[in-house]
C-alpha cells in the first residue's frame, strides 16, 4: 500500500510512504538529481516521531534546492514507512540501498530500528545519518553510521543531576520498557549516574509497550515511596502511565526522556502530565536566533510549534547536505569521510561536532510541561 505526496516539479522532491515490504516503488530521476533515502515511523505507535522527522527533513530539502541544490544537482527523497516495526526497517532500508539507489540514508527515530536499518547500511558502504536514536550501539554497527543527536548516557546523567540537584531527589524509582533498546539503555545509565551522585534507586519495574494497565507496577512505586519516578520510555505509553499513577495517589514528579516528545503525550495525560518534565533536544520557546528563525519557518509551512524531532530531521539533513558539498565524489566512503569531519557545525539543537565514534558533541536541555506545553527550564552541557 502507497500513499504519494505531490511531486513539486521545482524542487524535483519525490517522497513514496511504503508499508508493504512487496512494493516496488522505484524513482525516476533526472542526471541532475540526487537521491537521500529515509526511513521512519509514519504509522503505528509512534507515528508522531516519523511524520515530524519527515516534516523537517523536507523543509531543509525544499530551503536546499531553492538555493541551487548540492553540487548544482537538486536533491530529493526517497521515504519509506517502518510502522514502527523492526524487521520492516531492515527490509526498508535494504530496499533503499539495492533498489533505488540512495547516496546516503536518513533514519530511524527508534534505536532499534536504527540498529536493523544500520546493519544494512554498514554492508552496503551506505552511510546513515539518525536524527535522534540515541542507545550508544547505534553507531557502534560502523563507520558507516552517524547521529546528529546526543547519546543515552549524557541524556542519563543529565537527567541524573536535574533530578538529584534541580529536583533535591534522593530517591528514585525507574519504570523502563523491557521491550526497547532505547528504554533499557536510558535506564542502565540513568541508574549508575543518579547512584554515582549519592542517590538511591527505590525499585526497578518493566512493562512492554502498549500494555494498558500498569497498576502493579506503579503500586510496587508507590510502596517505596520515591522522591521522582523515572520513565525512559515513549509519549503513548508515559501519558497512560501518568493518569494511573494519579490515580493511585502517586503525585511525585515524573521525569522521562526525549521520547516523550510529541504533543500526543499531552492529548493522552491531560492534566496528569502537568508539571513533569524530560530532557530534550531543543525547546521551541529558547531564546537563541537559530530556534526563533526554524520556529518561525517550520509554523509558517506546516501551521504548527516543531517539536524536536521535527529540528532533528531537519537538522540532519541539513548537515548531509554540507558534507555532501564537501565530499570529493558522491560515494558512500567519500561523503562519510566528510560526514565524519563536521566540526562546529550551527544547528537549531546546538553547535554539533561529528566525534571519533560518529556521535555529536551538543548540550541537551529539561523541559517542563507547564500549561500543557514543553516549557524550558535549563539547558546542560557535555563534559
Amino acid at each position: 500500500m502507497f500513499r504519494f505526496a505531490a511531486r513539486a516539479a521545482t524542487l524535483a522532491l519525490s517522497v513514496c510512504w511504503c508499508v508493504s515490504s512487496s512494493a516496488s516503488a522505484a524513482v525516476m530521476l533526472a542526471e541532475d538529481t540526487i537521491l537521500i533515502g529515509e526511513y521512519g515511523s509514519m504509522t503505528g505507535s509512534e507515528a508522531t516521531f516519523g511524520q515530524s522527522t519527515h516534516n523537517g527533513i523536507m523543509l531543509a530539502v525544499e530551503e536546499q534546492n531553492a538555493t541551487g541544490g548540492v553540487k548544482g544537482k537538486k536533491i530529493a527523497v526517497q521515504t519509506y514507512d517502518t510502522a514502527g516495526q523492526t524487521q520492516q526497517a531492515g527490509t526498508v532500508v535494504t530496499r533503499l540501498v539495492t533498489a533505488d539507489k540512495v547516496v546516503a540514508v536518513l533514519g530511524e527515530v527508534a534505536s532499534s530500528l536504527s540498529l536493523a536499518g544500520g546493519a544494512v547500511c554498514q554492508q552496503y558502504g551506505v552511510p546513515m545519518i539518525s536524527p535522534s536514536s540515541t542507545n550508544p550501539r547505534v553507531t557502534l554497527t560502523g563507520d558507516m553510521i552517524f547521529r546528529v543527536c546526543f547519546i543515552d548516557t549524557f541524556q542519563a546523567a543529565v537527567c541524573a543531576k536535574f533530578a538529584k540537584e534541580n529536583l533535591k531527589a534522593t530517591k528514585v524509582a525507574i519504570l523502563f520498557d523491557q521491550a526497547q533498546a532505547y528504554s533499557k539503555g536510558l535506564k542502565d545509565d540513568f541508574k549508575k549516574s543518579f547512584t554515582k551522585l549519592g542517590g538511591q534507586i527505590t525499585t526497578e519495574q518493566a512493562y512492554t509497550g502498549g500494555d494498558q494497565s500498569f497498576n502493579a507496577q506503579l503500586g510496587n512505586i508507590r510502596d517505596t515511596k520515591p522522591d521522582v519516578v523515572f520513565i525512559p520510555g515513549y509519549y503513548t505509553d508515559a501519558g497512560n502511565i501518568a493518569i494511573q499513577a494519579r490515580k493511585l495517589g502517586l503525585t511525585v514528579p515524573l521525569l522521562g526522556g526525549d521520547g516523550w516528545d510529541s504533543a500526543k503525550l499531552v492529548e493522552i495525560a491531560g492534566k496528569d502530565i502537568e508539571g513533569c518534565y524530560f530532557s530534550n533536544h531543543y525547546a521551541p520557546d529558547e531564546d537563541r536566533p537559530e530556534v526563533k528563525e526554524f520556529v518561525k519557518k517550520y509554523h509558517e509551512k506546516y501551521g504548527q510549534v516543531p517539536d524536536a524531532l521535527a529540528a532533528l530531521g531537519y537538522e540532519s539533513a541539513k548537515l548531509l547536505f554540507d558534507a555532501i558539498g564537501r565530499a570529493g565524489t558522491l560515494k558512500g566512503k567519500d561523503i562519510a569521510k566528510a560526514i565524519a569531519e563536521t566540526k562546529g557545525f550551527k544547528g537549531v539543537t546546538g553547535t554539533i561536532t561529528i566525534d571519533k565514534d560518529r556521535n555529536a558533541k551538543k548540550p541537551a536541555v529539561i523541559v517542563q510541561v507547564r500549561n500543557g506545553k514543553p516549557t524550558f527550564v535549563t539547558a546542560l552541557l557535555p563534559d
